[in-house]
């Protein structure tokens, strides 16, 4: 159809449970992508689902796994957004730096190891916690943010799970942040607190940190 070459080896995986049990029509546990779509779930969440196992091992396909998935996702992009707004000075935490190296070892390890996917994705969220503090520290120099974005950029080339599209806010939301900000200059912290209980009750979670005041979704 292409005129390429489509694929030299066909692996196949391990059989695929839902709940617990076997597919079959008789149960009627099964269900098709666009099932899980018309449900919400994001077909990255659905992806990172399915790399969590080992294809010689069987995965019990789950909607609380995939609840799970969600989450872990957020917390991946939501650690990417942070390090995309970040403006550090020159200059390299030497423990951050030897930890993306590790990380970039142990991703390309575990893939000769016999395809482990699931080994090498957990690379990347050990990386992401042994990160997340020196981030929220402010501790983190520009070429920190550069290897990790690097390694981030490596992993993605197989996981294809990182990179996403970032949801901008509406002004009306830009408004009350920039209003909360200025409460808080101006020490009416009861306003500055309304504001952040009225955000949350919209899914928008406010972070005040080192490098300022940041937003994530719910």
């Amino acid at each position: 159809a292409t005129g390429q070459t489509f694929v030299r080896l066909w692996m196949h995986g391990e059989h695929l449970l839902v709940e617990g049990q076997k597919m079959a029509k008789s149960l009627g546990n099964f269900f098709t992508l666009r099932d899980l779509l018309e449900k919400g779930y994001d077909p990255m969440a659905i992806r990172h689902q399915f790399l969590g196992a080992h294809y010689r091992h069987q995965l019990n396909f789950t909607l609380e796994g995939l609840d799970q998935s969600t989450a872990a996702l957020k917390r991946l992009w939501d650690f990417t957004d942070r390090l995309a707004d970040l403006q550090p000075a020159a200059g390299a935490n030497a423990e951050v730096s030897a930890a993306t190296a590790r990380a970039l070892e142990g991703f390309d390890a575990a893939l000769q190891e016999d395809l482990n996917v699931p080994g090498a994705m957990g690379t990347v969220f050990e990386l992401m916690r042994e990160v997340n503090t020196p981030l929220q520290e402010g501790k983190l120099g520009a070429d920190n943010v550069r290897e990790v974005q690097d390694f981030l950029a490596h992993a993605d080339s197989v996981l294809g799970i990182i990179a996403h599209e970032r949801q901008a806010l509406d002004a009306d939301i830009e408004r009350l942040i920039e209003e909360r900000n200025q409460a808080r200059k101006d020490r009416n912290f009861a306003r500055a607190d309304e504001i952040r209980d009225q955000l949350l009750a919209e899914g928008i979670v406010l972070e005040d940190g080192a490098q300022g005041t940041r937003w994530r979704r719910q």
